[in-house]
């Protein structure tokens, strides 16, 4: 480039920074003034200080339309503008009205209360758009968490004076979302019925419209996935996965279908289990002793955590600390067996510092605190921790509990925090039952597990009937004295006056009770009991055993009660035992002695892939009376129609044929031996209906004063029944039907083809 071409460019590059450097200063603007225009309820120098402009100053066009956005970021006005003009600037805006009210139309399933708890708009504040278009959407989330998928809400204004508004959500709540269908794919072992039984959620059945636990909750997948774990890992089947929960929504997105893709593996059983240690001087066959594991067992975790709390209660014993028993398995695929290796090994030196609790505003500290075996300053056990939490969630006093741990304030000590949240514990229960010699009975109950955050449980009963009316009252304390002792109080009143007796009775009776576990499913219940006894209203005809025993009589006893409950407490989750003996002697005071003994065994197990359930059921009594004082008709025993169906309540044993009123008079003994089986009708399972067989035998007799009649046979007789059974899963609560037909009965005996109960919780 020669000479003149860059003298010409140099000139040209001044000119341009100059006019730039004229237009900036033509673009500011002096602030003499600041005037403010259209507020009403924002003060003048509110809105100046949110512009940041400041008077005697000069501002760029940039720094004015800061200064609008500025004004407008505070969310009071819906327009801001400034307008300027010699040495001054005015600021026009036009304020965001009020909230006056606000109200909720539309809803049905979920009231104003529950929805305003979402809600963040408030009367008096100034209104959001983008505040209420959140409020909306919180509301259609709190629906979508009902099941309420296509539900939706639209915020409206309605303006009012002093500009002023009413915010109004309009909802349109959809229908309910139902699991339509519920399938599983990789199941080999069990059928899509036996595992829709272990999971929580439930298919629609055709009681749609009332049922509630066959509607879609997302949350409920979680634990339906921990359920089927469970199931799987109890049976053996040690490497079981779900690989995946698929839901699909209906076009209409008013149902449903939820799929879970399983991996189930094989399952194992036990073989070869030894136990060893690190810690010098360990007796080992002290520890296997301990051990309730043996080979040709399927493996389960519960199995597995059972043997370890063994071992290291006895290490406790022992007063080895700082000890951990590591479970280790090896494989054996060949044939499908695991070797079991219990090793006693050395901890970390931890201690606990400190349990703290949160969450809990009804239930007190000390109720969940006693759950814990581990108090501050015992050595660090993690097992007694997962196991504490497992006590607290079963005491069925919260939606949610939580245990963790943190580092504590130095390096050897841990925090222990306990986080729950409160669920109702209180249930009110309607029942009743129905058959075709008495009619229809009703069943109230009202119960509080959880009285006064105390852990303590009370119950009030009444049942109503044509022949028997009750009232009952019950306390108990779990943890009386502070110790894993029980203490319970029942009173209650029992009235009969049956249409086919010539006499009434009507017992009122207290006992206080003590109960505490002898071992490790098993538990001792001691009792003592005060009774007045009252045999009234007696026909002038009525069997002369009856007219002697005539007026009231006091009852003093005292008794026990052993219980073994393997069903529940067992290891086996497809069998199991319940086993009680118990036995009651009056006679301390009173008016009439006698030893009670009675004893009851139940024995149920799962077969044909656990799709049918089998059952045996048997127990018995016996009376032996002391002395001059016979046994009373209030004291002997009598058959139920639910130990011998086919037959009325209390309409079989020994009977006075002598007398005009052919009176039932009860037996000082009986048996009474059941046979059940439970099982799918092959129906949609959206019916609800399943099926049961059952096979009666019982006997009452034996009576140790006849009073001179001749006319009482009460002798050994067995009666025998056959019959099935209806099941239906309804809203209100399982529902038994039964239909069945005597075998073997004494012409005399009341006969019942069909009863029906039912119950229920709110």
């Amino acid at each position: 480039m020669n000479g003149v071409g860059c003298y010409f460019l140099r000139t040209l590059m001044v000119l341009i920074v100059l006019g730039g450097v004229t237009l900036e200063a033509a673009a500011q603007t002096r602030l003499g003034s600041i005037s403010v225009e259209g507020n009403e309820r924002v003060p003048d120098g509110s809105v100046i200080d949110f512009s940041g402009l400041t008077v005697g100053e000069t501002a760029t066009g940039g720094q004015l339309n800061d200064a609008i956005q500025a004004i407008m970021g505070t969310g009071l006005f819906q327009t801001a503008e400034i307008v300027p003009s010699a040495n001054s600037i005015q600021i026009v805006v036009v304020e965001r009205p009020t909230i006056n009210r606000i109200s909720i139309e539309g809803n049905r399933r979920l009231g104003d209360d529950q929805l305003l708890t979402v809600v963040n708009s408030t009367p008096g504040q100034v209104y959001s758009p983008s505040v209420a278009a959140a409020d909306a959407s919180a509301m259609a989330d709190a629906y979508a968490a009902a099941a309420r998928f296509s539900a939706s809400v639209a915020p409206r204004i309605i303006q009012r004076s002093e500009n002023r508004i009413d915010l109004v959500f309009e909802v349109s709540e959809g229908r309910v979302v139902e699991n339509e269908r519920i399938s599983f794919v990789g199941n080999r072992a069990f059928s899509d019925r036996r595992l829709r039984r272990v999971i929580d959620t439930k298919q629609a059945s055709f009681l749609r419209a009332l049922i509630g636990r066959d509607t879609f909750i997302p949350e409920a997948v979680a634990f339906d996935r921990q359920l089927l774990t469970d199931f799987y890992r109890s049976r053996g089947y040690i490497d079981f996965q779900i690989l995946e929960v698929t839901t699909e929504l209906a076009r209409e997105r008013d149902a449903t279908f939820l799929m879970f893709n399983l991996r189930e593996g094989q399952s194992y059983d036990i073989n070869n289990v030894t136990v060893t240690s690190e810690f010098a001087g360990v007796d080992i066959n002290e520890y296997r002793d301990v051990l309730r594991i043996r080979r040709g067992q399927t493996w389960s975790p519960t199995l597995i955590e059972e043997q370890v709390s063994r071992l290291e209660q006895l290490a406790l014993t022992q007063e080895l600390e700082f000890l951990r028993v590591d479970p280790r398995v090896t494989r054996n695929n060949r044939d499908l067996s695991l070797d079991i290796e219990f090793a006693i090994v050395r901890g970390p030196r931890i201690f606990v510092e400190r349990i703290d609790i949160e969450g809990n505003q009804t239930t007190l500290d000390r109720v969940i605190r006693r759950q814990f075996d581990t108090v501050e300053g015992d050595p660090f056990n993690p097992r007694e921790i997962r196991n504490a939490a497992e006590r607290i969630r079963a005491l069925g006093f919260f939606g949610r509990a939580d245990v963790e741990t943190r580092a504590g304030t130095a390096a050897d000590q841990v925090i222990i925090d306990v986080d729950v949240e409160e669920q109702p514990t209180g249930s009110l229960t309607f029942g009743g039952s129905f058959n075709d010699e008495n009619g229809f009975a009703l069943l109230v109950n009202f119960a509080e597990a959880n009285f006064l955050g105390r852990g303590q449980s009370i119950s009030f009963n009444v049942e109503a009937g044509s022949d028997i009316s009750s009232t009952s009252f019950s306390f108990a304390e779990p943890a009386f004295l502070g110790r894993d002792l029980l203490f319970g109080l029942n009173i209650s009143n029992v009235v009969t006056s049956f249409d086919e007796s010539s006499f009434n009775t009507e017992v009122t009776s207290i006992r206080p009770r003590l109960s505490f576990p002898v071992g490790e499913n098993s538990n001792l219940t001691v009792f003592y009991e005060a009774a007045l006894e009252t045999i009234d209203n007696v026909e002038a005809g009525s069997s002369p055993i009856i007219q002697a025993e005539i007026g009231e009589q006091f009852r003093s006893s005292i008794g026990y009660i052993y219980t073994l409950d393997l069903l529940r407490g067992g290891l086996n989750p497809n069998r199991g035992v319940v086993l009680s003996f118990g036995q009651e002697l009056a006679g301390l005071g009173g008016d009439v002695e006698f030893l009670r003994t009675t004893a009851n065994a139940v024995a149920e197990r799962d077969v044909f892939n656990e799709e049918v359930t089998i059952r045996a059921i048997a127990e018995g009594g016996i009376i032996n009376s002391f002395g001059d004082s016979p046994s009373l008709v209030t004291d002997r025993f009598f058959l139920t129609s639910r130990q011998l169906r086919g037959f009325s309540s209390r309409e079989v044993g020994p009977r006075d044929t002598g007398s005009g009123t052919g009176d039932v008079l009860g037996g000082n003994a009986y048996v009474s031996l059941r046979f059940e089986a439970d099982f799918p009708l092959g129906l949609p399972e959206e019916f609800g209906l399943a099926g049961g067989l059952f096979l009666d035998m019982a006997s009452l007799w034996d009576l140790d004063n006849t009073n001179g009649v001749n006319q009482v046979d009460d002798g050994f007789e067995l009666r025998a029944s056959i019959g099935f059974s209806l099941f239906l899963d309804t809203p209100i609560g399982p529902l038994r039907m039964n239909f069945a037909t005597p075998l073997k009965e004494n012409p005399l005996d009341e006969t019942n083809f069909f009863d029906i109960t039912i119950s229920t919780q709110f």
